[in-house]
């Protein structure tokens, strides 16, 4: 281990350990329910609703384990003491796997990326709705968790975020003292849909069967359309 990847790993347990996982644990009286549903080691695809920015930091805390998730390259990017801290925050304590979102074949590329995060058995967060809800209610799940499933033959752990909006509202540059819940569900039965249905029917099936097990630990009202993109004035399917 080379001493600059020895400081980062001292760095991101210190974050993780003493530094920022505590106070945040307190700060949001983070309650964790079904933690033994996820696996200590090994792949396993964590597939959630997402209602705010800090969704991505409470995961991996409620999970117990550093938890892989697509951002923004420019998260990781930055020169100076802030750019390290950035870096060290979002890619070393929240495991952001980087995509430039103005290169349309890297993003296409999200997916493969997951899948190699998952081939080095590491567990990957998937917000199968694409994009966090703006009206509270659970939108129909896009199936990329679905082939994500298939392709990397991972467990789907499905799980119910409560409160992380009321935490961090869309806008807010600060996280509020609001109590968060999260709820992990056992893992989907991929097999058992395998042995029945194929193809885009399979892939369909995962996605519902996810999103029927997000729906029952986070309480939201269903929906039957797929979430707005920000800057859209109607759902994209």
């Amino acid at each position: 281990m080379s001493s600059s990847s020895g400081a980062i790993r001292v760095a991101e347990w210190l974050l993780r350990r003493v530094l920022v996982g505590p106070p945040l644990r307190a700060w949001l009286r983070l309650e964790v329910e079904g933690r033994e549903h996820v696996p200590a080691t090994g792949p396993v695809i964590i597939a959630s609703n997402h209602l705010s920015f800090v969704d991505s930091m409470v995961i991996p805390l409620a999970a117990g384990r550093k938890v892989g998730f697509l951002g923004k390259a420019e998260y990781l990017q930055g020169t100076g003491p802030l750019g390290w801290f950035k870096r060290l925050w979002f890619g070393e304590f929240g495991g952001m796997i980087p995509v430039d979102r103005s290169d349309a074949k890297a993003a296409a590329r999200s997916l493969e990326l997951a899948e190699a995060h998952l081939a080095a058995r590491g567990a990957f967060a998937i917000y199968p709705e694409g994009t966090r809800s703006r009206d509270g209610m659970l939108h129909k799940g896009r199936t990329g968790v679905g082939r994500l499933a298939v392709a990397s033959r991972a467990p789907v752990v499905p799980c119910g975020l409560i409160g992380t909006d009321r935490a961090q509202p869309t806008g807010a540059k600060v996280i509020r003292p609001r109590k968060v819940t999260v709820r992990f569900a056992p893992p989907v039965d991929v097999a058992a849909l395998e042995a029945e249905l194929v193809k885009g029917k399979l892939l369909r099936a995962i996605t519902d069967e996810t999103m029927d097990a997000i729906a029952q630990r986070s309480g939201q009202v269903r929906s039957s359309e797929y979430a707005p993109r920000p800057g859209t004035s109607a759902p994209l399917g």
